[in-house]
């Protein structure tokens, strides 16, 4: 069950509050913790404001968000919500997934990994805050919702499910429609759903 968190430090502290592992030493936050604090460090250093949304490090300018800190279990991240829109000469953006269209992340697994490009780092950071105070857009490509008959049939039987799923980010529903349609028999789709029904109402995505 879900744990709410109420600030970045306690986020660093105790974790996100997202899984099993919140307050113990198997978060994936206390794995990076070194890490984020470095991260933490530079993003302050240049000049954005700390934010605690969707219970990890976000951090904006002028109430526009800019990137987000988080944690995983390989490694941590900088993730520039439009960083699709970077120059990116150095080409050391990633996406997180191939669906996404605005998100680009730089991932760390060591300090010396931050240290060594700390002037690019602000560099992007710079570069993402002239783009937001520009007001410029990604237009996402138009894809039709396929909701497959195993989850409109679970929308039916429970309106709680069909109003959380509606309530997630819409990447987190593209993630569980391309997860739950993947499989070619309809005893899988619906065991994949029925497996994910938890986290749906929790508001959680696939991955977290």
């Amino acid at each position: 069950m879900a744990s709410k968190i109420f600030s970045v430090n306690q986020y660093l502290t105790e974790g996100c509050g997202r899984c099993k592992f919140f307050q113990t030493s198997q978060c994936k936050v206390h794995r990076w913790n070194e890490e984020l604090l470095l991260l933490r460090e530079i993003i302050i250093k240049a000049g954005l404001k700390e934010e605690l949304k969707w219970s990890m490090p976000c951090y904006t300018m002028n109430k526009k968000n800019i990137l987000m800190v988080a944690a995983f279990k390989d490694y941590c991240t900088i993730g520039f919500f439009k960083g699709a829109l970077l120059k990116d000469n150095q080409k050391i953006l990633i996406s997180p997934g191939e669906n996404s269209n605005s998100i680009r992340q730089l991932r760390f697994n060591d300090t010396k990994q931050i240290i060594k490009i700390e002037k690019l780092i602000l560099q992007y950071i710079k570069e993402a805050v002239v783009i937001e105070h520009a007001g410029l857009k990604i237009t996402a490509p138009k894809k039709e919702q396929v909701i497959i008959p195993e989850l409109q049939e679970e929308f039916v039987n429970s309106p709680k499910f069909k109003n959380a799923f509606y309530e997630l980010t819409p990447g987190r529903q593209r993630g569980y429609l391309i997860y739950f349609s993947s499989a070619k028999q309809s005893n899988t789709r619906l065991s994949r759903i029925k497996k994910y029904y938890a986290k749906i109402i929790n508001g959680k995505g696939l991955d977290d």
